[in-house]
């Protein structure tokens, strides 16, 4: 709780306890509660991989949520400055947290998303230790991580620069072995090649992987990760050598320092090359110790990372929409309201906004897609743990597939994401624009996801690569080993695939019947197959340059990635019971299935373009998609309301006026907004500055006869 608040008396409170017009929100909640078709407990403790997970998220949460010092009260009006020096606060408290309540890593990565401020050490446990850990050798390793995990060292990660984001190979900064002292020279050669957009490096880490051209014996091997001490840990004071500092204030991250650095001929020493891919000799020798194909495993975690987390964020933008839509009220519309138990009894009371159908299938195609998310990032975690195994033991068959496929999600499921949770901010109305909707700065946050680790653009192009060449390998012969993600594209290299139709003839196949994820999952896999063929073939004859079929290539990468989230939902819900994943029960598997029908169906509207391309799909079917995404959104409606409930956000978490578990949105908008520094009295009821400006307006000189008017005119 700021001082400001608690020294100074809000203007306006709701002294005469007024409450809202029409059914109280509480009320409208609770019935929607009643309407669902599953038990919500059973729901969240399936998405969270069990009960004694899903309690755990609990405790942690309200061990934050009871925590003066973690109070989020004045969060939404406060200055940048304020904010930062709170984050710095307040993981130096959450740290303290971890260590009295022994919590795990894992434990502490859930009371950082509940705390739900990507603060200035977030790069420190995102970044920093995860490329100590992977790219380290053993004594590396020994020396340095523990100092990181106990926040002895606090780190970042300097790769990008000035001039150069995405193509990390045109990275200009310098590391020139000097054999005379066995030192790495750090040198910044231009102003385009200072480090910039580096989060934690403004004002607090203390050291940095960077990432820099390795040169040695006159010959320079491309971009290596160093390990750079860049201020003091005995008083904070950045070394000679090191030109650091604060980028200013940008459209995201408030709390986070992102920074910028240049370097000076800055030596450090011939040790601090992470080596456990490469190394180089006393006398400039380098060498690569094991295949230059395993320092791949640290980009495609942090890309696997974020295909995972992308979930939580579009489903909290869901929960604050749909609780919202139900509570709000506008206009008097009958047939909208003929299954509403608050439903007019006179014209004087409104119509739910989500019993327009219109606000239904954009709040529960979102809810679907974070559901559809859920599934990719468990199969994308999975595909990550393969491959770790695999690498352990020198076995890169599974990297290609797995850097295609992260590459290629992280496109699609960031763009997803952030155009999901705009929409529902915007389906707030006017006071999704406000901060206490709690979507305001979580839109902001999300948005760099979409650029960084790599711009979704050419996320793709690293897709399709591999796609045309396994397509390749699979024309000219059978022996191409079977893959997960990409085994629909054998049957495209046989001459009679586009002479295959749909099996679709109502609209009750698509939404309804058993087999209706198998129906759709065919749609799915022949319009990707023909994009690949057709866009291999032409490569091949020459009749396109992959430069002039950058266009082609988005849309066969999002093409082939929308087909492996379907195939990702569908496997989930046909586990066998007595998976070790955890099968969904019968009781929710019903709605599940309603939900993975919905999510085919509504990017086959989107898209239904390329569906009907290849003549699989017939005008008459794509109509029959249209009709059974509306169907299943009627189905669905009763469970909107529960379905948003299983993702299990606390309020603490959310921090959203409009998202309350218990409906009380206008209460609580004039409750926090009362808080707001500029309705406080500061020594005077008037604001700070009336004097100067307001005053000399308002008392001015009046005007004569008609001369403002004329003026005016």
């Amino acid at each position: 709780m700021s001082s400001d608040v608690e020294n100074n008396k809000p203007l306006w409170n709701n002294p005469n306890g007024l409450k809202p017009s029409g059914p109280l929100g509480r009320d409208v909640l609770a019935v929607e509660r009643q309407k669902a078709s599953f038990q919500v407990d059973v729901m969240t403790d399936y998405l969270h991989g069990g009960k004694e997970i899903a309690e755990r998220h609990r405790q942690i949460a309200a061990v934050l949520a009871s925590d003066e010092k973690l109070c989020k009260d004045d969060w939404h009006f406060q200055s940048r400055e304020t904010k930062f020096k709170g984050a710095m606060m307040r993981i130096n408290h959450l740290i303290t947290l971890k260590k009295s309540h022994g919590w795990s890593e894992k434990e502490f990565w859930i009371a950082m998303e509940v705390l739900d401020e990507f603060g200035p050490t977030c790069l420190h446990s995102t970044m920093f230790i995860p490329t100590l850990e992977g790219q380290c050798d053993d004594e590396q390793r020994a020396e340095w991580l523990p100092l990181a995990l106990n926040f002895n060292i606090i780190g970042c990660y300097a790769q990008t620069e000035l001039g150069h984001g995405s193509n990390v190979q045109g990275l200009e900064t310098t590391a020139t072995y000097l054999p005379e002292s066995q030192q790495f020279e750090l040198h910044s050669p231009s102003l385009t090649s200072s480090k910039w957009w580096i989060g934690g490096l403004g004002r607090t880490a203390t050291h940095a992987i960077v990432m820099a051209r390795l040169l040695t014996k006159g010959k320079d091997f491309g971009p290596h990760p160093f390990f750079v001490p860049i201020r003091s840990t005995e008083n904070h004071h950045t070394f000679k050598g090191v030109t650091v500092g604060d980028i200013g204030p940008k459209g995201c991250y408030q709390t986070v320092d992102n920074g910028f650095m240049l370097f000076d001929h800055y030596r450090i020493p011939r040790k601090n090359l992470l080596r456990r891919f490469c190394q180089v000799s006393a006398d400039g020798t380098y060498t690569r110790s094991l295949s230059e194909k395993l320092s791949y495993g640290t980009l495609v975690f942090i890309r696997s990372v974020i295909v995972s987390t992308a979930y939580r964020s579009l489903a909290r933008a869901a929960t604050v929409a749909t609780r919202y839509s139900a509570v709000r009220r506008q206009f008097v519309t009958r047939e909208a309201s003929q299954d509403d138990p608050f439903a007019p009894v006179t014209e004087h009371v409104e119509t739910a906004v989500i019993d327009y159908p219109i606000q239904q299938s954009r709040l529960l195609v979102q809810i679907a897609r974070a559901y559809a998310l859920h599934f990719t990032g468990l199969a994308m975690d999975d595909m990550y743990t393969s491959l770790v195994s695999n690498l352990a033991n020198n076995d890169v068959s599974n990297l290609a597939e797995t850097h295609a496929t992260s590459a290629g999600l992280k496109s699609l499921t960031t763009d997803m994401t952030m155009a999901g949770m705009e929409d529902m901010k915007r389906a707030c109305g006017g006071h999704g624009l406000s901060k206490v909707s709690g979507l305001v700065e979580a839109c902001q946050d999300y948005s760099p996801q979409v650029t960084y680790e790599g711009e979704n653009y050419l996320m793709n192009q690293q897709t399709v690569r591999y796609l045309v060449k396994t397509y390749g390998d699979m024309a000219r012969g059978p022996a191409t080993a079977n893959t997960r993600t990409v085994e629909y594209l054998r049957a495209a290299t046989k001459p009679k695939y586009l002479q295959n139709r749909w099996k679709v003839s109502k609209a009750e196949d698509l939404c309804k019947d058993s087999q209706a994820l198998a129906h759709l999952l065919a749609a799915f896999e022949q319009r990707a197959a023909a994009l690949v063929a057709a866009l291999a073939q032409d490569l091949a004859t020459k009749n396109s340059t992959w430069n002039k079929s950058l266009v082609r290539i988005h849309r066969t990468a999002k093409a082939h990635c929308q087909l492996v989230m379907v195939q990702n939902f569908s496997r989930a819900l046909n586990l066998p019971a007595e998976h070790p994943a955890a099968a969904p029960t019968p009781m929710i598997k019903d709605v599940l299935f309603k939900l993975g029908c919905l999510f085919a169906l509504s990017m086959m509207v989107e898209n239904i373009g390329e569906f009907l391309e290849s003549g699989f799909m017939s005008i008459a079917q794509a109509q029959l998609v249209r009709t059974a995404s509306d169907d299943v959104v009627a189905q669905l409606r009763p469970d909107a309301i529960a379905l948003v409930d299983a993702f299990d956000f606390s309020d603490y978490h959310l921090n959203s006026a409009l998202g309350r578990y218990d409906g009380n949105v206008y209460e609580t908008m004039v409750q926090w907004v009362s808080r707001n520094p500029l309705n406080l009295e500061v020594n005077s009821p008037v604001i700070d500055g009336y004097e100067q400006f307001y005053k000399p307006m308002i008392q001015g000189p009046r005007p004569t006869g008609t001369e403002t008017l004329q003026a005016r005119l």
